[in-house]
């Protein structure tokens, strides 16, 4: 038996890039969704999506070979196991994702990585000549695409983050960084009686009206725009913050944190929801260390071990009370020293 080329399992990263693109490009043409309503040729995908045909079948066959899709007979496509995960009409699906990791401004920030790591500045910023916020509230239409891949992605966990911490005790909650409300809307349908508020940029909670009347909780949110660097709501039972220090560097990160403790109730807390990486790096962190690299190229932030979050709290005058594991993320919930 001959053994196994040292190379063979380093040739599917070296065309990582590719493997992106094929299910970007999937997902922005809608391939799942048309596929899963039925139809299943080349041909007339092509048609619905106006694309060349024999290109197009190209794509199609990467899909299949990814397991998106699955080729029955030449030429004619039907679901595989992942195609829900990346169609736009299921809710807890990556669409949305799709989207937004490999769009083009993205693309070209990763294109950059060595600049990243020679500087520790964010490559977006560089490519783009602005920051990954300010582009966004630049470009509403993409705002609205991060969003809603803020949404799919949040709801697929807010389950577990409100059975991981006890909203119902709370007289209200302050969701701050909170985009369109999703989480803060689940919250609050699970704990009746509880008050929330809203806090982010115009961009980010232009669809916060739908979102509570969907949720039926408009008459107990309220939405609050601006910068929550600058202002956030005074007296709060919980702020929390979901996906939103891993944006930031330490000196921003504390700087958030200790706005929050300044603002909260007395005997309030905060609520802190990223993924915590482990002390050491393996296989299995792997999802969470190329987020890390992500938040470096495209914000200038980073994902963080429970000892460096540790740190941001002291640093804020906050002391961990305790750490709940919820898959992809955890709960940290800190309170006042």
């Amino acid at each position: 038996m001959s053994a196994t080329r040292p190379g063979t399992a380093l040739m599917p990263m070296l065309f990582g890039l590719a493997t992106s693109q094929v299910v970007h490009v999937a997902a922005k043409l809608r391939l799942p969704d048309l596929v899963a309503a039925g139809t299943s040729d080349a041909a007339r995908l092509a048609e619905e999506t106006g694309t060349d045909p024999a290109a197009l079948r190209r794509l199609l066959r990467a899909l299949a070979c990814l397991g998106v899709l699955v080729e029955d007979a030449p030429g004619d496509f039907a679901p595989g196991p992942l195609c829900d995960a990346l169609r736009s009409d299921v809710p807890d699906s990556l669409h949305g994702m799709a989207l937004v990791v490999n769009g083009p401004e993205a693309w070209r920030s990763w294109g950059r990585l060595e600049y990243s790591v020679r500087t520790g500045l964010p490559a977006w910023d560089k490519v783009v000549g602005t920051s990954h916020f300010d582009h966004l509230a630049q470009h509403p239409d993409e705002a609205a695409v991060f969003n809603a891949a803020m949404e799919q992605f949040t709801l697929a966990v807010a389950p577990q983050i409100v059975g991981a911490f006890d909203f119902s005790r709370s007289a209200s909650v302050v969701d701050v960084g909170g985009g369109n409300g999703t989480l803060l809307a689940q919250v609050l349908a699970s704990a009746p009686g509880v008050r929330g508020v809203l806090v982010d940029l115009g961009a980010a909670v232009v669809d916060a009206p739908r979102v509570f009347d969907a949720a039926g909780v408009a008459d107990r949110a309220e939405v609050c725009v601006g910068d929550f660097f600058e202002h956030l709501p005074e007296g709060g039972s919980v702020y929390l913050l979901k996906s939103v220090l891993h944006d930031w560097d330490d000196e921003h990160a504390v700087r958030l944190l200790s706005s929050c403790r300044a603002a909260m109730a007395g005997d309030g807390a905060i609520v802190v929801v990223e993924p915590v990486l482990p002390d050491t790096a393996g296989p299995a962190a792997a999802g969470m260390v190329m987020s890390d690299l992500n938040m470096l190229v495209n914000t200038g932030g980073q994902e963080r071990t429970e000892a460096e979050y540790d740190a941001l709290f002291t640093a804020a005058g906050l002391r961990l009370r305790e750490r709940t594991p919820i898959g992809p993320f955890d709960v940290l919930v800190a309170g006042a020293r």
